[in-house]
């Protein structure tokens, strides 16, 4: 089973955020870098599925060349193949990111495949049988061809969104553009004989989806508990080696203008008194407050 899991490199904020001075990113000089939660959680769905299953896991992401590192802690967690679609550094829309990760996985370790066809197909141009059976034989195979582009992955896992963008945006549009079926939300994930039966909660109900693979499936944080990274896989990544693609960038239909940091609720302690002296504006407080009433 072939297994390819997008995630992307997010900043670590635990605490107050900063927005650079041009008002067009989140100031991370002071902080540092991980995988969305969702997508982390995606990598170990991945592993788990393959180690019951067989096969391996590709984890993709598109970002700077410093984003390896974050390939590699995947690799740690059992990852088999790590690609890197390097960016300039620039942030990339949802349109523009779904379209470099479709040509990546069309253009996956399968890609020599389509070589050899040909051959067997242009070797054959007798006279009399191109009157009659190359009719129906002309039309049966094109159709399969373009509505199910070749993808060498059976499944493709996604977070349900990003960490920092939350765009819920690019597993539909991937699975949209490779004509493949797609559910998101998911919290349950059970694979067998070809088809993937995936569940969710939705309105204090469960909705149960049964689809066959190759498919889609965005999966969100609780689905299951990522193992810690061992020392031999801490290890085996520091030695892989990335594959690294240089996907061309264009702007998406919307722009950013600037972003801003919501302002907070501003908390104050105001100090009524010590002792005796300040039992009147306790209780004026209190009477303000209702409490009397």
């Amino acid at each position: 089973m072939e297994i390819a899991v997008c995630v992307k490199r997010v900043p670590m904020v635990g605490g107050k955020i900063v927005v650079t001075a041009d008002g067009q990113d989140v100031d991370t000089r002071m902080s540092g870098f991980t995988v969305s939660p969702h997508e982390e959680c995606a990598v170990e769905e991945g592993v788990r599925l393959v180690e019951r299953h067989g096969g391996s896991v590709t984890v993709l992401t598109l970002g700077p060349a410093a984003a390896a590192d974050q390939l590699r802690e995947m690799l740690a967690l059992g990852a088999s193949r790590a690609v890197l679609l390097e960016t300039d550094g620039r942030e990339w829309g949802p349109v523009a990111t779904a379209e470099a990760i479709v040509a990546a996985v069309q253009g996956g370790p399968a890609a020599p495949e389509a070589s050899a066809p040909p051959a067997p197909e242009a070797s054959a141009p007798p006279a009399p049988e191109a009157s009659a059976p190359p009719a129906p034989e002309a039309s049966a195979p094109p159709a399969p061809e373009a509505s199910a582009p070749h993808i060498p992955y059976d499944l493709l896992l996604f977070g349900n969104e990003a960490a920092d963008t939350g765009d819920y945006q690019v597993a539909v549009r991937v699975a949209h553009a490779l004509g493949l079926p797609c559910v998101t939300g998911i919290k349950n994930l059970e694979v067998a004989d070809g088809r993937a039966r995936a569940r969710r909660e939705y309105r204090g109900t469960e909705e149960v989806f049964d689809i066959p693979l190759p498919a889609v499936i965005s999966v969100k944080e609780g689905i299951n508990l990522p193992r810690y990274p061992s020392l031999p896989g801490r290890l085996r990544a520091k030695r892989a080696t990335i594959e690294r693609h240089e996907p061309r960038w264009h702007p998406d239909g919307l722009r950013k203008e600037r972003l801003r940091v919501p302002a907070g609720e501003s908390k104050r302690a105001e100090i009524l008194g010590t002792g005796p002296d300040a039992v009147p504006a306790l209780v004026a407080l209190l009477d303000e407050l209702g409490v009397f009433s």
